[in-house]
């Protein structure tokens, strides 16, 4: 394993132009936040869907932002043709 510190992005510079924009328009992941209901850390999640590593609480599925795919959708399935 390397030693070497990882690189930081760098921040933006002003008057350059804003970064490419992200996919979340286009149903891709979006990495969310919100403070943990038992705990209160602070959780950061995709798509409204969160996990807390201290206490472990999560929230229901169905909180999330978009619905979840089919089994039949996910590329995993063992069963897909």
């Amino acid at each position: 394993m390397s030693s070497r510190p990882r690189r930081r992005a760098r921040p933006p510079q002003v008057g350059e132009p804003p970064p490419p924009a992200d996919l979340a328009h286009d149903g891709a992941l979006q990495i969310t936040e919100t403070d943990c209901e038992r705990c209160g850390t602070r959780l950061s999640g995709l798509n409204g869907r969160y996990a807390c590593g201290v206490c472990g609480w999560t929230n229901p599925w169905n909180d999330g932002h978009h619905d979840l795919p089919s089994a039949e959708e996910d590329p995993d399935y063992p069963h897909r043709r």
